[in-house]
């Protein structure tokens, strides 16, 4: 029997604050260090996506978010070399009052930069999915025709 086809789920918090949206720099995790993208992760078996959003928005930041807090924006159907991914882009326009980055070993900083003014190192996948949510664009796909495998580091 062969191995059923499976794509794997991730969430994304696109947090902003008038024009500006809250990027993680990554570092430490073997998977585009040094590339900016957002408060995520995977979808742990037995939750829902909404669920995981506030876990992980929780887990990296402290942010005790609802879900009332959140819309759910934009889905990305994503291929890597590996594998394929299902990513969930929640909205959140009214930012917690506080955070702070609760995993600096895999985070270099959590900081706003306005829409129109995006690090040349931000995750295309996840630049992408940002100008999605906020154009209201529900559905897209990514590395079909090119994969990004987050292999290089994104600093400059």
């Amino acid at each position: 029997m062969s191995k059923r086809f499976s794509v794997v789920p991730a969430v994304y918090l696109v947090l902003m604050d008038q024009n500006k949206v809250l990027l993680s720099l990554r570092k430490n995790t073997g998977f585009a260090d040094g590339w900016y993208g957002l408060v995520a992760g995977h979808v742990d078996g037995g939750e829902t996506m909404m669920q995981a959003m506030i876990r992980e928005a929780y887990e990296e930041t402290g942010m005790m978010l609802s879900p009332n807090d959140l819309k759910m924006a934009s889905v990305t159907h994503r291929r890597s070399d590996d594998r394929e991914s299902a990513d969930f882009f929640f909205l959140c326009k009214e930012p917690p009052s506080s955070f702070v980055n609760k995993e600096p070993e895999k985070c270099s900083e959590l900081r706003f930069f306005s829409i129109e003014a995006l690090p040349s190192n931000t995750i295309p996948y996840v630049k992408e999915g940002i100008m999605n949510c906020l154009k209201g664009v529900n559905y897209s796909e990514a590395g079909w025709d090119q994969v990004w495998t987050g292999a290089s580091s994104g600093a400059d």
